[in-house]
């Protein structure tokens, strides 16, 4: 859980740097990270370092890629990438906006790939954003970056010898999740609709909701059985026990801070009322802190 909360501190703080700070501070913010790379399957590699979790799936067809971290850390991506295949990169999926998913999508597109996703990431990137959560504007990215390919429920890709089907979510962590379902491998990549090991981020100023994210979990354990290996946005790889449970505790707490909304507690009322504490060492020491997370869930819950 301490590697966990640092990865996860420094994937989204490393966000603000890299959307608010010179490109030398930005790449200074980047220079111990090393890349490492876990075998899911046989054709598919999930890769960490900072920022969101990426898929890497190889085969004769070539590479496909489900997010791409941060701009400064491509090349050590690529690098890791070839240890894996000689195929080039031909796809990259966004499973959503955010920065430290899409940083890496003006140099992947540059070296020939498509970059794939939903259309109000399209939208999101095209125009400044406001995150409310850390009070932060996010300035539109260049048109370099955005995806060339937008799909407004879902597509599938038949590649590699497998039916890859990436499915929009209804609003969760933001207005533009999608979760991508390498059906033959029977593996799913779910972005930040799952943050493995830490209570999850809901960025309600891009059309999140706490209820959204239980549904986009439900859906997924719909699709999964005991032998399907599921890839978090953030977090260790994981499976549908450890899903469920995580899932079964975000039912439970978000049910009792809307008991607290429903006594007539305010904001602050109910973020010193520690709705969270008993599960606080745990799943509270990344970056979303009990108060914090307390106080986006009521703001969900209210709105």
């Amino acid at each position: 859980m301490r590697r966990f909360a640092k990865v996860a501190t420094a994937g989204f703080f490393g966000m603000l740097v890299s959307v608010s700070a010179p490109v030398s501070m930005a790449q200074d913010r980047f220079a111990d990270v090393e890349i490492s790379s876990q075998q899911v399957t046989d054709k598919i590699h999930m890769l960490q370092g900072a920022g969101g979790n990426i898929a890497v799936f190889s085969g004769e067809d070539g590479t496909f890629m489900v997010d791409d971290q941060y701009a400064p850390l491509t090349g050590r991506i690529r690098a890791a990438i070839d240890k894996i295949s000689d195929k080039p990169v031909r796809f990259v999926v966004n499973t959503h906006w955010h920065g430290d998913h899409t940083g890496g999508n003006e140099n992947f597109g540059e070296a020939g790939a498509l970059v794939v996703a939903h259309e109000n990431v399209r939208k999101r990137m095209s125009t400044e954003q406001f995150m409310k959560a850390f009070g932060r504007k996010v300035p539109a990215s260049p048109v370099e970056a955005l995806p060339v390919i937008t799909f407004t429920d879902a597509t599938t890709f038949h590649w590699n010898g497998d039916d890859v089907h990436v499915q929009h979510v209804d609003p969760a962590h933001t207005d533009g999740d999608s979760i991508v379902h390498f059906r033959n491998a029977n593996v799913i990549h779910m972005g930040d609709t799952f943050f493995n090991g830490s209570y999850p981020f809901i960025d309600l100023s891009s059309g999140g909701s706490v209820d959204g994210v239980v549904a986009a979990m439900d859906r997924v354990l719909a699709l999964a059985d005991d032998k399907t290996r599921i890839i978090p946005g953030h977090g260790p790889l994981s499976d549908k026990a450890e899903l469920k449970a995580q899932r079964d505790l975000l039912v439970q707490l978000r049910d009792q801070i809307q008991a607290l909304v429903d006594q007539g507690m305010s904001r602050e009322e109910v973020i010193a009322a520690q709705p969270t504490r008993e599960y606080d060492a745990e799943y509270g020491q990344g970056f979303m802190k009990p108060g914090i997370w307390t106080g986006i869930v009521y703001d969900s819950l209210v709105r």
